[in-house]
């Protein structure tokens, strides 16, 4: 492998993968609520993070050669960082809803968008008025 293409290869990979991450981690900033965060960073644990193994795996392809057992440690690797954060955004959406976390009630399309029954839904963009309540 050339050195020009490894370092295409790597670099192509490597700011993708980041951007991916970076991209995810300013989306969960911005979502009102935890389904949606949990949500938006899907994209950083599929593909993102995948794409860094793939740079790694292509920087130690060029410096060392090609041997299998580099090859069998990014594949699992991968398969590993799929499977996990798979397993891992299952998890923690069945926990946000079985906790009763109000899903944030614009998005769409939302079936769970009615708080379960005890759960006040506060809307984060509603003026407050304080002299409401003097009457």
């Amino acid at each position: 492998m050339s050195e020009t293409l490894a370092t295409v290869l790597v670099g192509i990979f490597g700011i993708t993968g980041s951007l991916l991450l970076l991209a995810s981690a300013l989306a969960m900033f911005r979502v009102r609520d935890a389904l949606s965060r949990i949500n938006v960073f899907s994209p950083a644990t599929g593909l993102g993070m995948p794409l860094i193994v793939a740079a790694a795996y292509v920087f130690d392809l060029y410096s060392t050669g090609f041997s299998w057992p580099s090859l069998l440690m990014a594949v699992v690797a991968v398969l590993c960082l799929i499977i996990v954060s798979s397993v891992a955004s299952n998890t923690l959406a069945r926990s946000t809803v079985l906790s009763g976390q109000p899903v944030y009630r614009k998005t769409n399309p939302n079936r769970l968008a009615h708080p379960p029954t005890g759960v006040i839904d506060v809307d984060p963009d509603a003026v407050v008025d304080p002299d409401a309540d003097e009457g």
